[in-house]
């Protein structure tokens, strides 16, 4: 393990993140973070007041990334690099051996005091796995489960991974589900330890149809939920693609089914801007206020040509609503979000 932790921090170096990812930026706009990250999730913790972003580690190649990280704000616009929170490259997580992979995270209120549940992909002798890290901060330090949670496709599924988790707590029933896939969607009830997910709940719901134009499903589904309905977002075509987009459907549960929308193109590339292949997101709500956003990767301008499934940058735009409830198009920018208070 020590090869690996050496390689890590000799890559880490090579990125400057040593240097300058420990500070505020200095600069407003997207991307909101330094170097290459993707696949984010933001969480906004009550016992701090703060908004995190988690993302997977990018700039290697064959997504090669061992290591989480996790970055903070108090606006949402300047982000304070907070440390690696979990590391697959030691024995921090020992059943995965790489490929950090596309994490989300819940804060719970657990015997009176806030507790968090982290998920993500790593890889295994047998493929992705998701696995679940628990911590008393939103920064950690975070104690692997063990093993993972998820390690099979689910009963009937032939083809996709195991990645891309998504965590969810349902307003109405209070009950919290965990959704993932690449090639499908599946979503489960978990537990109330969050560890571990009901099997008998276990549902295939990959919303049907589409072409990589539109909305055939790829992977990365997130859900939330607004005003009597749940929002089911996932990502067409392939990371790497400059076609790489945003598409959804809504639901009257929170394991479907899917009816996708009417337009469910919602976020897609601005090449007249060299904004290319939005997607891989992740939606936050601002705390009591009906003011949404949408945090997502892209691909860095420099890299379309080469690499480009490597080379991701994570941006903030806002999200906004029909007064039907369906989503408008949301507008990548460079420009970004104003600061929020």
């Amino acid at each position: 393990m020590m090869k690996k932790t050496l390689t890590i921090l000799a890559m880490a170096g090579l990125l400057g993140i040593p240097a300058h990812l420990s500070a505020q930026r200095a600069k407003t706009g997207n991307p909101v973070l330094p170097e290459f990250h993707a696949d984010p999730e933001i969480l906004y913790a009550k016992q701090t007041n703060k908004y995190y972003i988690y993302s997977t580690t990018d700039g290697t190649p064959g997504w090669g990334g061992y290591y989480f990280t996790v970055f903070s704000s108090k606006d949402l616009t300047d982000w304070r690099h907070e440390g690696i929170m979990l590391d697959l490259g030691t024995d921090q997580v020992k059943w995965s051996d790489g490929n950090a992979w596309a994490p989300c995270i819940i804060e719970k209120k657990v015997d009176g005091k806030y507790k968090y549940f982290f998920y993500f992909s790593g890889n295994t002798p047998n493929g992705k796995a998701i696995g679940v890290a628990t911590a008393n901060h939103p920064c950690g330090p975070f104690t692997d489960a063990g093993h993972p949670i998820v390690d099979r496709r689910p009963e009937g599924q032939k083809h996709g991974q195991q990645i891309d988790v998504d965590v969810f707590e349902d307003p109405v029933s209070g009950k919290s589900y965990l959704y993932w896939g690449n090639g499908y969607m599946a979503g489960a009830e978990l537990n109330e330890d969050m560890m571990s997910i009901k099997p008998e709940t276990e549902t295939l719901m990959t919303p049907q149809g589409g072409t990589l134009q539109d909305y055939a499903f790829r992977e990365a589904p997130y859900v939330f939920y607004r005003k009597g309905t749940y929002y089911f977002l996932w990502s067409v075509d392939d990371t790497g693609s400059p076609n790489y987009h945003v598409a959804y459907g809504t639901a009257k549960s929170p394991l479907g089914p899917i009816e996708v929308a009417k337009n469910p193109v919602i976020l897609i590339q601005r090449p007249e801007q060299e904004i290319y292949g939005p997607a891989h997101n992740a939606v936050l709500q601002i705390p009591g206020k009906d003011e949404w956003y949408i945090v997502y990767h892209r691909i860095n301008k420099n890299y379309i040509k080469h690499q480009p499934g490597v080379h991701r940058e994570v941006c903030i735009d806002k999200m906004e609503f029909n007064e039907d409830g369906t989503i408008k198009p949301v507008i990548p920018t460079h420009e970004g979000i104003k600061r929020v208070k």
